[in-house]
Order: structure tokens, then C-alpha cells, then sequence
């Protein structure tokens, strides 16, 4: 009988432990799930809370974006050597610098040698004011050989810019020569209506071409023109070719007609500064000769080389 109860009692004892566990056992399987529940719902919220942060950044991004103004490109023309050349026509150089006068004197005095032995000094001199489009010239050239009177060319031209590299001139000249033998000390004076060109030709020749037309039904054609070659910056060489055509003359010292004088020649000379240029120079020079009238007998025609030491002032 004791036994049986001992019996009894380990099973009743063993069914409550039993009891006990499965009891904890729920007990414990119920919290850790409410646990992962709050987790799982946390971090849940948390990622929708993420979610509409960045729908409402989106959104707002979305209302405040405005889109680059659109550059309208318009094509530009190729440049062509026919566009560039169309521009520069176009481009009136004339104007650069406005109505502005400016004014230059050049005074030229040489001592010159034939090779015959005869001397002459020779004076070139030459004012001018205005400006780019309208200006004044006066020039006076004095020629007095040895053993004669001097003989004068002076000469007033208004000339006026048709160009950016030429004047279109036009005055008048008064000049003063010496007539021929027998009446070596007598002289003649006239007047000439002067219609020509001054300007650059091409590879840089300065040029004056101006034609002549004046008392005694005189007609004549004179040409100058010379080039600067640099040596150095100071050291100049400068070929020049001056030609009188007389074309008619009935004066009482007239030349013959055609070709009447030639000069081809050298200058070199060396710049001290821009206003002071000595110079030395050689050429080649023909003259024709005079015609015959009732105040002086026909000569034959010259011709020789020259020598000439000078000196050029600018101001």
C-alpha cells in the first residue's frame, strides 16, 4: 500500500512538472514573438517614413525644376576668301581717323655731278596739309646749273582721296626756264593746269602721274615714282624712275616733243632719325634737247650718269 502511494505520488509530481514546463514553454514562445512583432512593425514604419520623405523630396524637387532655357543656334555662314574680301570692300578705311589735319613739310637739297664735270644744285621741297580724304599740296623745285640762272617749278594741287591707295589732284603750275642759245640770260615764264594721280601702285611703288596743259598749246605727260628697300632699319636703298613726255609745245624755249627727259637712278641713304636723312645717289639721265624757234637754235640730245650727295629734312 505504501508503495502504490509512492507510486501515485511520482506520477502526479512528474504530470505537474510537466504542466509547468509547457506552461513557461508558451509563455516564453508568446513573448518573443509579440518581440519580433514590434520589431518587424518598426522597422516597417520606419521604412515607409523613409519612403514618403523621399516621394515628398521627389515632389517638391519635381515642382521647383525648371528645364534650361532652350539656346536658339542660329548657323553661322563659313568664311570664305569671297566673304573676307566682300568685308573689307565694305570697310571704308577712309574714315579711321576721322576729319583729323595733320600737316608734313619735306625739304630736299642736293649738290649733283655729271659725268661730263658739270655741277648743279637742285632743291626739292614740298608742303602739305589736310586730311585722309581732302589735303593741300605746295611744291617748289629750284634747278640752277652752273654758270646759269636758276629755273623755278612751283606748284599748288588740292587732292582729294577716290581710294584707299590713291588722290585724284588738280591746280596749277607756274614755271621759270631759261631759254637756249643765243639768248642764254633770257627766261621764259608759263603757267599749266595740273590734272593727275598720287598714290601707292602696286608693290609698293609711290607714284605721281600727273598731265600738263598750258600756255603756247603745251601738252605733256611727266611720271615719278619710287620704291623703299630696307637694308636695315635706317639703311635705305630706294630705286626711282622720273619720265617728261611732251606730247606739244610752241614756246618760245621749247623742248622737243616725245620723250623729252629720262632719269633711272639709286638712292641710298641713312635715317639719323625720321627728320634727318643723308643720302647719296647715282643714275642714269637723257635729255633730248631743245627745239628750234625764233628765240633759240635746235641741240642735240644728252645723256650720261649722275652723281648726288644730299640731305632730306621731315618735319
Amino acid at each position: 500500500m505504501h508503495i502504490t502511494n509512492l507510486f501515485v505520488k511520482s506520477v502526479l509530481s512528474s504530470a505537474l512538472t510537466l504542466s509547468s514546463l509547457s506552461i513557461f514553454a508558451a509563455a516564453s514562445s508568446e513573448h518573443t514573438g509579440h518581440n519580433e512583432h514590434q520589431h518587424h512593425s518598426g522597422h516597417h514604419t520606419m521604412q515607409n517614413m523613409a519612403d514618403d520623405h523621399a516621394q515628398h523630396t521627389e515632389t517638391v524637387d519635381a515642382a521647383s525644376y525648371q528645364p534650361p532655357p532652350k539656346l536658339s543656334h542660329q548657323p553661322h555662314a563659313p568664311s570664305t576668301p569671297q566673304n573676307s574680301v566682300s568685308s573689307a570692300s565694305e570697310h571704308d578705311h577712309r574714315k579711321e581717323h576721322g576729319a583729323q589735319i595733320y600737316s608734313q613739310i619735306i625739304l630736299d637739297q642736293k649738290w649733283q655731278h655729271s659725268s661730263e664735270g658739270n655741277g648743279a644744285f637742285k632743291s626739292k621741297n614740298q608742303a602739305r596739309v589736310g586730311t585722309d580724304e581732302n589735303k593741300i599740296f605746295l611744291k617748289l623745285e629750284a634747278d640752277k646749273h652752273e654758270s646759269r640762272q636758276a629755273e623755278y617749278d612751283a606748284k599748288v594741287l588740292y587732292s582729294r582721296n577716290i581710294s584707299d591707295f590713291w588722290d585724284v589732284q588738280t591746280g596749277v603750275r607756274y614755271r621759270q626756264e631759261n631759254l637756249a642759245e643765243p639768248s642764254t640770260n633770257q627766261q621764259n615764264e608759263r603757267f599749266d593746269a595740273v590734272f593727275g594721280l598720287h598714290g601707292l601702285a602696286p608693290y609698293f611703288f609711290e607714284t605721281d602721274a600727273h598731265v600738263y596743259v598750258g600756255e603756247d598749246d603745251f601738252v605733256g605727260l611727266k611720271l615719278e615714282t619710287e620704291r623703299d628697300l630696307l637694308l636695315t632699319q635706317k639703311l635705305i636703298m630706294q630705286p626711282f624712275v622720273e619720265l617728261d613726255v611732251i606730247l606739244n609745245d610752241q614756246a618760245a624755249n621749247a623742248k622737243k616733243t616725245g620723250l623729252s627727259h629720262a632719269t633711272l637712278g639709286l638712292e641710298t641713304r641713312y635715317e639719323l632719325s625720321k627728320k634727318l636723312m643723308p643720302y647719296l645717289e647715282v643714275g642714269y639721265e637723257y635729255s633730248k634737247g631743245n627745239q628750234q624757234t625764233a628765240w633759240q637754235q635746235s641741240s642735240d640730245s644728252e645723256k650720261g650718269w649722275i652723281y648726288g650727295a644730299g640731305l632730306r629734312m621731315m618735319f
